[in-house]
């Protein structure tokens, strides 16, 4: 359904099916893509894109029952088994009929979308280590005073990407806000709480009455819940119809505050227990966790935990599509990984259903190792030196004190 419903904008303004989709890059190549970009900022409006040769073969490929290339990570679940395919169908199935009548034979439609994903800027206050410039400012900021300059945040683009922003992307979603028509909005970042743009818009559109009709779905650090007077519990997500807030969380403690560069885990359970006494069901505060390598030994807490608040857990596995990613479990040999999730799923504590399949299902996958036989000597050295430097400029725990496994520390420190 996402073709004839959803509109997905990165907040370098790339636009794509959806967020999982393995596309082309347009100007700048995201994490996930496929093919590189020109560097040379050429975006597009939602017009231009909606019916544009690119999506009318995504919907003719869809309506012959063919699987488009773009949408690999659903068909085999490369993030997670919870895959977003099912979630546009539980959501938009109804407006099937629809599809159908509006649709022309070479994947022109006249439906508009009612499902928003647009990140209006990269604006964050966290520097996980798996993540990078483009998702987070921080990053952004420590980027640069490396030298460390990628073609989007050469000055001249950066402050174009802005105008458009502020000029195009800005008025889509306003406009769609005035005419009624946001039905499901996904608000991530960037760290959503921290635009401007979530308080102005969801505000607008419980004054407007639509708030009984809404479905608000979040990824957010939840560093925050208020701002200038609004509560996103009291003020915001009790005036629309449902809600669901995934606030990430990828360990404990210490090792949660190492991952996510700028926790505080203290004031990030806070947060999440207001939410919890707002819920009305499990699904609607959920944990998400990403598994990361230090995460391969905060399952077993992370399991706890969501125990002791009665929630579900959204659990996948860090995107890496190349051998040099140090934050992948798959950056391990098999034989060490295979010892740590089988000890974890030994463990009676790992008793959610969500988590003990994630960890069945990484065994299946290829490690590094395996997948890249002729690069990975190079690359596991070049994701070593990735993380040594990071530690150095971030100070605090280092990747290998994160290792609580003899032979996974040995070996990581072996690699020179």
């Amino acid at each position: 359904m996402a073709p004839w419903t959803h509109t997905y904008l990165s907040p370098q303004t790339e636009r794509r099916l959806c967020c999982a989709s393995r596309e082309p890059a347009q100007s700048f190549t995201q994490y996930i893509d496929t093919a590189e970009g020109t560097n040379e900022y050429t975006p597009q409006t939602l017009e231009e894109y909606w019916n544009s040769k690119h999506i009318r073969r995504i919907r003719t490929q869809m309506l012959n029952n063919e699987v488009p290339p773009e949408c690999e990570v659903c068909d085999k679940k490369l993030l997670n088994q919870d895959v977003y395919r099912d979630y546009f169908t539980h959501l938009f199935a109804h407006k099937w009929e629809d599809v159908i009548s509006s649709t022309d034979a070479d994947g022109y439609t006249t439906m508009k979308p009612v499902s928003w994903d647009y990140r209006f800027s990269n604006l964050c206050n966290f520097k996980c280590r798996m993540c990078g410039p483009m998702l987070s400012s921080s990053w952004e900021t420590e980027a640069r005073k490396q030298g460390k300059i990628e073609p989007w945040m050469e000055k001249s683009v950066k402050k174009s990407i802005e105008t458009f922003q502020k000029d195009t992307v800005e008025a889509e979603f306003a406009t769609a806000v005035e005419e009624h028509r946001i039905e499901e909005v996904y608000w991530v970042g960037g760290e959503p709480l921290m635009y401007e743009q979530h308080w102005r818009y969801m505000q607008r559109i419980i004054e407007l009455g639509d708030g009984p009709g809404l479905y608000a779905r979040y990824n957010t650090n939840l560093s925050r819940v208020d701002y200038k007077g609004i509560n996103l519990y009291n003020d915001i997500l009790d005036n629309i119809r449902d809600w669901q807030v995934c606030a990430s969380i990828d360990g404990t403690g210490t090792v949660g505050e190492y991952i996510r560069t700028g926790l505080d885990y203290n004031r990030w359970l806070e947060h999440f227990e207001q939410g919890v006494q707002h819920s009305r069901n499990p699904r609607m505060m959920r944990i998400d966790f990403t598994l990361t390598t230090p995460g391969l030994f905060e399952v077993i807490n992370i399991c706890k935990l969501a125990r002791e608040l009665n929630v579900q857990i959204l659990a996948k596995v860090v995107f890496a599509f190349t051998p040099d990613i140090a934050m992948s479990p798959l950056f391990l040999p098999r034989s060490i990984l295979e010892s740590i999730v089988y000890r974890t799923l030994e463990h009676s504590a790992c008793d959610n259903d969500t988590m003990r399949h994630m960890l069945v299902t990484l065994l299946e996958r290829p490690t590094f190792e395996e997948q890249f036989p002729d690069q990975y000597t190079a690359s596991r050295l070049e994701g070593k030196i990735r993380m040594d430097e990071l530690d150095a400029l971030r100070g605090g725990m280092c990747f290998a004190d994160t290792l609580d496994d003899d032979a996974a520390k040995e070996w990581y420190n072996g690699i020179y």
